[in-house]
């Protein structure tokens, strides 16, 4: 599926996909088929009714956990409000907080919408902040710090985080003569970005008929742009894609890779893309424990297992989820306190065993439903423990409001057109042409 941008976990239904699909033996979930403009909860019968507004499968009610709030506050139901795909339900949300009205108890915010909304929007949102039961600590300092305005009021608790690694297959690098343990093939790259790609010029010699090292010029970008301590903007909120060097070098260092052949030709998340893991076409991809469920769902049932998961050059994150209240919501206590117990450590620990979605609260890092996860398509390998490691050096980057316009015309309007032959200057021009166009500048 292909939204406004892919970069982000759920920007539509794909996330759903994901989640539902990630077969985790912690408590595997079964796909429901995901949501569209549909309502439902718990099935409590509260004499108060909490309404979330929400896009994709969150996983909450799938999880239980609405069943499980309602058991403990038998005067509540929880009823969810679903729009299928982020790039309808996000401007109709701030349609809503712009008129202050039509919101719901709860409203979820998008990681690539959260900045937009703390610099535009906090006046109409609650400081959840100042919440019984929440704290700061609970949460990844970054994650926090998202929602968080300059003068400290929190405007959404997280819930999930896409903490980068990369998945890898075991058959394909053993034909081409590389380790197929996850530690020693840690190794190859650690580090350092470029050492990924050298690792992928090693496999390119041996490469079994028709397979490329990795996926796409996208996923890669967005990888090693992920690990930056500044991409976009700097932490003023100036606009700084074009100066920062870290940018230019992730999208040269891309661009080298798509010239010597080791990017397949295709765009993520498109038709093209999805026959690509079907026909076991790439064997390795940038990978946040949700691109599991991904692969599961394209993937012949011959690939399961064959996958394993190795940590990234350098951490980075690649998704995420905030919990809102808006201040003219009709039980705007209630919600909070609801929200407070939705994004504790142990609910979060709970829906990464049965979602896969997971979690921004460290404390659930230590809870068993991480320690002893496992995913069908990496078999053995202790995916719980690989993510967390990730997620704990996961750096604090800004964000901006048009951060996913920028990421869009680097990859679709930029590093892809080396595939085509365009060179790497080429590339980049046509995509800064395509983004200050777009921004306006």
């Amino acid at each position: 599926m292909r939204t406004s941008i892919r970069r982000s976990r759920r920007l539509g239904a794909l996330a759903a996909v994901a989640a539902l699909t990630t077969g985790l033996l912690a408590g595997c979930a079964k796909d429901s088929g995901g949501s569209s403009d549909t309502s439902g909860g718990g099935g409590g019968k509260g004499t108060t009714t909490i309404t979330l507004g929400l896009f994709g499968t969150m996983g909450f009610k799938e999880a239980g956990l609405y069943t499980d709030y309602e058991k403990l506050h038998p005067g509540i139901s929880i009823q969810e409000n679903v729009i299928e795909k982020n790039e309808n339900y996000y401007p109709a949300l701030v349609n809503h907080l712009t008129t202050n009205s039509g919101l719901q108890d709860v409203q979820a915010v998008e990681v690539g919408n959260i900045a937009e909304v703390v610099q535009t929007q906090a006046a109409k949102l609650e400081d959840l902040s100042k919440v019984a039961g929440v704290a700061k600590s609970n949460w990844l300092d970054w994650k926090w710090q998202q929602a968080t305005t300059k003068d400290g009021q929190t405007v959404g608790l997280g819930t999930d985080i896409g903490p980068m690694a990369i998945c890898y297959r075991k058959d394909m690098f053993k034909a081409a003569g590389l380790p197929t343990d996850r530690d020693q093939v840690s190794k190859l790259w650690a580090g350092d970005w470029s050492k990924l790609v050298s690792t992928g010029e090693q496999y390119q010699k041996k490469a079994p008929k028709g397979t490329t090292f990795m996926d796409s010029p996208g996923g890669l970008l967005n990888a090693i742009l992920s690990s930056a301590s500044q991409k976009f903007y700097d932490s003023s909120g100036k606009v700084v894609y074009k100066t920062n060097p870290a940018v230019r070098s992730a999208f040269d260092l891309t661009a080298k890779a798509a010239k010597e052949g080791l990017l397949q030709s295709q765009t993520q998340f498109q038709p093209g893309w999805d026959q690509l893991i079907s026909n076991s076409k790439f064997a390795s991809v940038a990978c946040p424990p949700w691109m599991l469920g991904y692969i599961k769902g394209k993937s012949k049932a011959d690939a399961a297992g064959q996958w394993d998961v190795a940590q990234a050059p350098q951490s980075g994150n690649w998704g995420g989820t905030f919990l809102a209240v808006p201040k003219s919501g009709k039980h705007v206590t209630e919600a909070e306190k609801f929200v407070a117990w939705l994004t504790a450590p142990a609910q979060q620990a709970k829906l990464f065993a049965v979602q896969g979605s997971f979690p921004s609260a460290p404390p659930a890092y230590a809870m068993s439903q991480v320690t002893g996860a496992k995913n069908q398509m990496t078999g053995d390998a202790p995916i719980g423990a690989i993510f967390a490691q990730a997620a704990k050096s996961i750096p604090s980057q800004p964000i901006g409001p048009k951060d996913q316009i920028i990421q869009q015309g680097l990859t679709d309007n930029g590093v892809f057109l080396v595939t085509q032959g365009k060179t790497a200057a080429d590339a980049w021009n046509t995509a800064v042409k395509t983004i200050d166009n777009n921004l306006e500048q």
